[in-house]
């Protein structure tokens, strides 16, 4: 084990020594816990206001029991805790802010290692980006999923509520069937019971061998939680002491088996975001790119909502994650012998896995679905990319071509879609723009355009929608989503009018206006640069530093690590 960085504050005998252990004493800490013992960190991002995360201040007392039984000293720290469900204007515009909070506080501080505590979507990638730039021994705990809902004598998971809204709007529901179904979905605390992007990110901690085997799927009131949160606490102690640092785990062959997996499980959009972020951080080269060649021929093994049909406590009685790891595993798809923070490889940890329902989690031989979770589409409307879920959509809408109805952004979008006026049919292309990481700003979930209320009525299920924002990962449709460079970055999306053609070609990764290139070069020179979105404070520093979609929308000037070493006070 290499000199702790604790014994810095706490080591020694003269005054900065003295000092650093009579404030940490005032707590009630006992002096043998000076005595050279690995200090570990619970980063916490317990909050009332991210429901998801709200069983955190329970789950970390089970972190500090098993830190202790393993001989290491627990300081639990909170960090900003963002969950989308309220935060307005979206979570995602503080991610980084997050990632910067867990930064500072990782390498200011007498800590040897780290439990990131990380559940509603943000804070996974906020904490990993930071403890990346960090590098300290960090492993991963996270919310575990809410247990299915129940409406009505069946299964309920958030694809049944979008259907549910829709039917609202197209006159097949009432308010007071949304009322009653209202405490028919979350009946326990924790992140989505789909595969939304908080259960996808969980998975991809498990997946890049950052977290422990069952981190993604046992549910978040499940006493086999406690039991996990408990054992992540002891392992930690021995990573400081094998001086596992993150740069170990989160190696490159590490993101691909993240890739990989994520095609598996029909994961969320978001991951290429998220994972492109974590990867800059640690500088580890990673381009979306990379999702198309690494996981166009992986099929999806799991029926899991929004691609399939169960849900998450459904996944995890199936044999969960670890299941599909070592399918993958034996097939010679993944990195095997990649390491991860049990000491172990990836093959080793989960070479015992037993699928228990082959309706849940499918095999390689006869998969769920034969296309892959993400691809990465190009063309002129996108000549940075943009990304949209096959298994999500309607499969005749993977090779389209219909005519633009264009909305301006949010507001031109809410005030229109249901006006029985709007010139749309089933064949249109609908069109959302200026909600990317600038011009919302923040990038928030608003590419699962709503259909109109007048094609609902008809029967419609799904249509192509284009939108430079993202999607949750509980959403579906035929969605392309983070359109690069976006609107307000002077995109072509910010020239489409209504009537253009579009065409959209899956397939062949294809995304393109169908507009004269002297005409779009007419149309870019006549556009005017938008009003500022934010004049101060935080908004204005994303604004003006943050990268585009396919960069990973992380800040400019966060891209990278510094590493743990920071210099001695002077008291």
């Amino acid at each position: 084990m290499s000199d702790l960085r604790s014994q810095d504050w706490f080591g020694g005998g003269g005054p900065k020594g003295f000092a650093h252990r009579a404030w940490v004493r005032s707590r009630g800490v006992p002096k043998d816990h000076f005595d050279g013992r690995p200090v570990i960190g619970i980063c916490n991002t317990w909050s009332e206001l991210t429901s998801c995360n709200s069983h955190f201040r329970e789950l970390a007392q089970h972190v500090r029991e098993g830190i202790l039984e393993a001989g290491g000293v627990p300081m639990e720290f909170p960090v900003i805790s963002t969950g989308e469900t309220l935060t307005r204007p979206t979570a995602m515009l503080l991610r980084n802010l997050c990632s910067m909070d867990v930064e500072e506080t990782l390498r200011a501080n007498p800590l040897d290692g780290v439990v990131l505590m990380m559940g509603c979507d943000k804070t996974t990638p906020g904490l990993l980006m930071g403890a990346a730039s960090v590098n300290l021994p960090t492993i991963g705990l996270s919310a575990g999923p809410m247990l299915n809902g129940s409406f009505r004598g069946r299964p309920f998971g958030i694809k049944d509520v979008w259907n549910l809204a829709a039917d609202v709007r197209a006159g097949r529901a009432s308010v007071a069937d949304v009322e009653e179904a209202e405490s028919c979905l979350n009946r326990t605390v924790g992140v989505c019971n789909v595969m939304g992007t908080g259960s996808t990110m969980a998975a991809m901690v498990e997946a890049m061998g950052v977290g422990l085997p069952d981190n993604a799927a046992i549910p978040a009131v499940d006493a086999r939680r406690r039991v996990l949160a408990r054992m992540v606490g002891r392992r930690i102690v021995d990573m400081v002491r094998e001086d596992l640092t993150l740069d170990k785990l989160l190696t490159r062959e590490a993101f691909e088996n993240a890739i990989k997996v994520n095609a598996a499980i029909g994961g969320s959009t978001n991951a290429v975001i998220h994972l492109t972020a974590v990867a800059r951080r640690m500088e580890v080269p990673l381009d979306i790119e990379d999702w198309h060649q690494l996981g166009q021929d992986v099929p999806t093994l799991v029926n899991i909502q929004p691609s399939g049909t169960y849900l998450m406590q459904d996944f995890h009685e199936a044999g969960g994650l670890p299941v599909v790891i070592r399918e993958l595993c034996e097939a010679g798809l993944l990195h095997g012998d990649a390491l991860t923070a049990t000491g172990k490889t990836l093959a080793e940890i989960n070479a015992d896995a037993v699928c228990h329902n082959r309706d849940v989690i499918f095999g390689l031989d006869e998969p769920f679905k034969s296309n892959s979770g993400i691809a990465i589409l190009r063309g002129n409307l996108c000549p940075d990319g943009a990304v949209i879920k096959p298994s999500a959509a309607e499969p005749h809408l993977l090779r389209h071509r219909g005519k633009a109805v264009v909305f301006e952004n949010q507001d031109d979008l809410n005030a229109r879609i249901d006006d029985p006026g709007l010139e749309v049919d089933a064949d249109s292309v609908l069109v959302l723009k200026n909600c990317g990481p600038r011009g919302f700003p923040g990038m928030p979930e608003l590419g699962m355009i709503p259909i109109p209320a007048k094609l609902l009525a008809r029967g419609v299920t799904d249509m192509v929608r284009i939108s430079d924002a993202r999607m949750s990962g509980t959403s579906f449709g035929a969605v392309a989503l983070h359109v690069s460079p976006e609107a307000a970055a002077g995109g072509v999306l910010a020239v489409v009018r209504d009537g253009d053609l579009i065409e959209l070609d899956v397939a062949a990764r294809k995304l393109d206006l169908l507009v004269p290139d002297d005409e779009l070069e007419r149309r870019l020179a006549a556009r005017q640069a938008p009003e500022p979105k934010a004049t101060r404070g935080y908004s204005k520093l994303y604004i003006d530093t943050v990268n585009q979609a396919h960069d990973g929308c992380d800040l400019d000037f966060l891209v990278g690590k510094t590493g743990s070493a920071v210099p001695p006070n002077q008291h």
